[in-house]
């Protein structure tokens, strides 16, 4: 856990298309309100309130009440551990492809192709 208090795993939050569709309206605006949300989507409020608890579980998602409504915004400070693990293999395959170039250059300098 970090210091948002996270108790579910951000990866586990974005692993559904309605709550990665989530982040992207709310990526889009300062903050939303549940009736706005749930406009987007052919669901339920219901349905659309449990995908908000489940990224604002994993500190995704903040949320406030105005009056009788309730407001969310995106909390996107999260996502740097999922950016984090994506360079991590980006950085992995990046040198892996250097490492067969050389290879394959090596090969192509040997008389024959290297075969005999």
């Amino acid at each position: 856990m970090n210091e948002n208090n996270q108790s579910r795993d951000v990866f586990d939050a974005i692993a559904d298309p309605t709550r990665r569709q989530l982040i992207r309206l709310l990526s889009e605006a300062e903050e939303l309100p549940l009736h706005e949300l749930t406009a987007q989507f052919e669901m339920g409020r219901t349905a659309v309130s449990k995908h908000l608890a489940v990224l604002k579980e994993a500190g995704l998602v903040l949320d406030r009440r105005v009056g009788r409504e309730t407001r969310f915004r995106l909390n996107a400070s999260p996502l740097r551990e999922i950016q984090d693990w994506v360079a991590f293999y980006s950085k992995f395959w990046s040198e892996n492809l250097v490492r067969l170039s050389r290879l394959l250059e090596e090969e192509e300098e040997e008389p024959n192709g290297g075969l005999e």
